[in-house]
């Protein structure tokens, strides 16, 4: 079995919509560096800039917690 490498014609960029009402602010944070990242893709390879974009709304009604 061989390892799978991307390739720059492997890339699919996407959009992505977060809706940050009602999350936590750490939590929407680490969800939004993983989408860029691309660490949810099946072809995700760290060497490659697999990078979607991010539209993150209702980021006012996010949560803050104190602990």
């Amino acid at each position: 079995m061989k390892t799978f490498s991307a390739k720059p014609s492997d890339i699919d960029k996407k959009w992505v919509v977060i809706d940050a009402e009602g999350v936590v602010l750490g939590r929407l944070a680490s969800l939004i560096a993983m989408r860029l990242r691309g660490k949810h893709k099946t072809s995700f390879t760290p060497q490659m800039h697999l990078t979607n974009n991010v539209i993150d709304i209702n980021a006012y009604k996010l949560q803050a917690t104190v602990n």
